[in-house]
């Protein structure tokens, strides 16, 4: 199992990557998270997240790894309060474990969200380690690929923001799922919910325009948003004239 260890401070990083290696893992070790995105294409099965980085928070990071690659991610970090557990699973972190820590523990947990990840996503090989294919939505109707972060309908690309692509994105990780809209504004904005609902509603109807498939995305009154199975074609449903 090939891991990638995110540490900004370089003596816990060596001891922590010595004592995996001697329990049979690949390590990579990534001191910024500049370091570590760019580590990514070597197909990790496993990332241990420290939250204190030098040049990017650890949160912004977990939220970018999240729009790329489908891989366990188990936020190793000083930070203890609640408040942050809680955003960490938020963003989608798989495990969160707080300094010090006993190594033992660390290693059950590491197979613990490996086993919980199953790879089932129809590579057929043709992927790279630990990257999703590109996933279709909605019967088919949808392709998207979140490496290349693109996204066509019904075999036509759709030229989405940044923003737009990243809602749409988490998302597609559940589809059926509803997302609360507290997350996506934590997880895509990276900050609270008061006073941006409207930010996340502006994005949502932009979304629902240009992907122009009535009812992909579902607002669940008082909770937030889905993705639902199979969306209607403009007019699909239409009385006939005569």
């Amino acid at each position: 199992m090939r891991l990638l260890v995110v540490e900004d401070d370089v003596h816990v990083a060596a001891a922590l990557s010595s004592v995996l290696r001697r329990h049979g893992f690949e390590v990579d070790l990534a001191h910024t998270a500049g370091s570590a995105l760019e580590l990514l294409d070597r197909g990790p099965d496993v990332m241990l997240l420290d939250l204190g980085l030098p040049d990017r928070d650890g949160f912004d990071l977990c939220g970018r790894v999240r729009a790329v690659l489908d891989i366990p991610v188990i936020m190793v970090t000083a930070r203890a309060d609640v408040r942050s557990r809680i955003h960490g699973l938020d963003l989608g972190a798989d495990d969160y474990l707080v300094k010090p820590y006993d190594v033992g523990e660390l290693i059950a947990r590491i197979h613990v969200v490996s086993r919980r990840r199953s790879p089932g996503n129809g590579a057929g090989g043709t992927a790279p380690p630990g990257r999703r294919p590109a996933q279709a939505l909605c019967d088919g109707r949808i392709e998207l690929d979140r490496l290349r972060r693109s996204i066509r309908v019904d075999g036509t690309p759709v030229t989405l923001t940044r923003k737009e692509f990243d809602l749409f994105a988490t998302l597609a990780r559940e589809p059926g799922v509803v997302f609360r809209r507290e997350q996506l504004i934590s997880e895509i904005w990276n900050t609270s919910w008061q006073g941006n609902h409207r930010t996340l509603e502006v994005h949502v109807a932009s979304l629902r325009a240009k992907l122009a498939l009535t009812g992909v995305i579902e607002t669940v009154r008082g909770v937030g948003y889905r993705i639902v199975a199979a969306p209607e074609r403009p007019g699909e449903n239409a009385l006939p004239l005569s």
